[in-house]
């Protein structure tokens, strides 16, 4: 009999070693190795792969066609923005979030309104009748499944078992729930393991390939927040899609790390509800305080707000930017930024202390992004040193103005992109004027726009049309 043979791999990355190693020589985390035996048929499987015959030969790239692949329409304006347009056939798609986000609620809303597709949900994690009560929560009037169409369920952990149901439903689009949960016969470990989740995704990929049936699986999310398995996992998907936002929030986004037929700038933002997932076409109107563009509300204002024009990916967002700066109860001040990059708030303060002159560094400041979203775009850094300054000297910032810009380390105002469209939302959502950079305003027709348009250089013109 063939000796039965271990190896170890690093939980963290997926390097294996014959030997157990305290670091790992490929991320460098320390005692990440574990053992995973070997089974017989993973052995035989390697020798038959190294010695099959090649089904492929060498093409010129001048003779490989390149027609667009029609896309499969998700019915779901925000998915499809954040698939870059709809899902790929034969594509492997990969999401991940936190414990209760909500990421099977919003791929069962999804599967549901496909009913002109044959689609397989594959559970690891529940049974039937909790998936069918979620269902008729989602969907009371679930239509009717027939021969050419409609959501069907299994209830399956062997990745084989799951072939099988394939090769005799023929779906046309097939969900896995999650795949931490899947196992197969070829890797004798428990589910959830580095080499379990390498080798079932593994088959799933070959499967998409070769069959052209898309497949999206669930994954689930560490505690660093980062999804559980080996990294060569997001390596093999062809989509990374993160679910995320506050359970405290009704909002929850859907950003793509990864996306190989599309941008990985777009979101697609969603709004939690008892009946599920609802798309928000307008986020700007949800993510604004409503006195915040209410021009005729005459009560007075509150200090430490302003109104930022983000983009995210093709679409404008006007975000609430809160700052609460107070006096320093301890002898080292604290500095503390929610959605918002707090070393990039470190650099903002020291441009309002160096180049403009006020003195904050014996002070704590506080900054929040409303909404509970978290925003990269550097067009914000304009709004941020306004909250700042607003809360500091107690001053409020009118309901009706809102700004964009990114603020240099020498005090000016450099311009943003697309500024076409950040001026367009203002002027929608009932804003009297919005400051920009003097670069963007060279060249830009103001007349076509109601909104009152001002362009400065430097942050102490900014903070002049703020404040007088």
């Amino acid at each position: 009999m063939a000796k039965e043979k271990t190896a170890y791999v690093c939980s963290s990355c997926g390097y294996d070693s014959p030997k157990w190693i305290g670091r790992c020589p490929s991320c460098g985390e320390w005692n990440t190795f574990v053992e995973v035996k070997l089974g017989k048929d993973s052995q035989q499987s390697v020798r038959q792969l190294s010695s099959r015959q090649n089904t492929s030969s060498p093409i010129h790239i001048s003779r490989i066609d390149t027609n667009e692949v029609p896309r499969i329409n998700m019915h779901d304006a925000e998915f499809n923005r954040v698939l870059g347009g709809g899902l790929v056939p034969g594509s492997l798609t990969l999401l991940g979030g936190e414990p209760g986000i909500g990421k099977s609620t919003l791929i069962l809303q999804t599967v549901l309104h496909l009913t002109n597709l044959k689609t397989l949900y594959v559970s690891g994690e529940e049974s039937a009748q909790q998936i069918k009560l979620r269902a008729d929560r989602i969907m009371p009037t679930t239509p009717q499944n027939d021969a050419t169409g409609g959501l069907h369920l299994l209830c399956e952990v062997m990745i084989e078992n799951v072939f099988d149901h394939i090769k005799t439903l023929a779906p046309d689009l097939i969900i896995i729930d999650s795949i931490q949960t899947m196992a197969t016969e070829n890797v004798e470990s428990s589910p959830g393991s580095v080499s379990q989740i390498r080798e079932c995704t593994a088959m799933l990929l070959k499967f998409a390939k070769e069959s052209g049936i898309p497949v999206i699986i669930i994954g689930h999310i560490n505690k660093e927040g980062s999804i559980a398995g080996p990294k060569i996992l997001e390596h093999m998907v062809d989509t990374v899609l993160q679910f995320e936002g506050d359970q405290h929030y009704m909002y929850r986004i859907v950003r793509a790390i990864k996306n190989r037929f599309g941008s990985t700038a777009e979101l697609g933002i969603y709004e939690m509800l008892s009946d599920g997932l609802r798309q928000v076409e307008n986020p700007s109107e949800l993510l604004l305080n409503t006195s915040a563009t209410n021009a005729d509300n005459n009560g007075e204002g509150l200090s430490g707000t302003a109104i930022a024009c983000s983009i995210e990916g093709v679409r404008p967002l006007l975000i609430e930017t809160q700052a609460l700066v107070s006096s320093a109860a301890y002898g080292t001040p604290q500095r503390s930024a929610t959605g918002f990059d707090l070393r990039r708030l470190n650099m903002l303060l020291a441009v309002l202390e160096k180049r403009v002159g006020f003195k904050i560094s014996q002070k704590d400041v506080y900054l929040n992004i409303a909404g509970g979203i978290r925003v990269t775009d550097p067009a914000i850094d304009l709004s941020v040193i306004a909250a700042v300054l607003s809360s500091n000297v107690d001053t409020a910032i009118e309901r009706d103005v809102c700004m964009t810009g990114e603020v240099g380390l020498s005090g000016e105002i450099r311009p943003v992109s697309r500024i076409l469209q950040r001026v367009a939302e203002a002027e929608k959502l009932g804003f009297r004027q919005i400051i920009i950079p003097q670069t963007n305003l060279n060249g830009l027709d103001t007349t076509k726009f109601k909104i009152e348009i001002r362009g400065v250089r430097r942050v102490e013109e900014a903070l002049r049309e703020l404040f007088g």
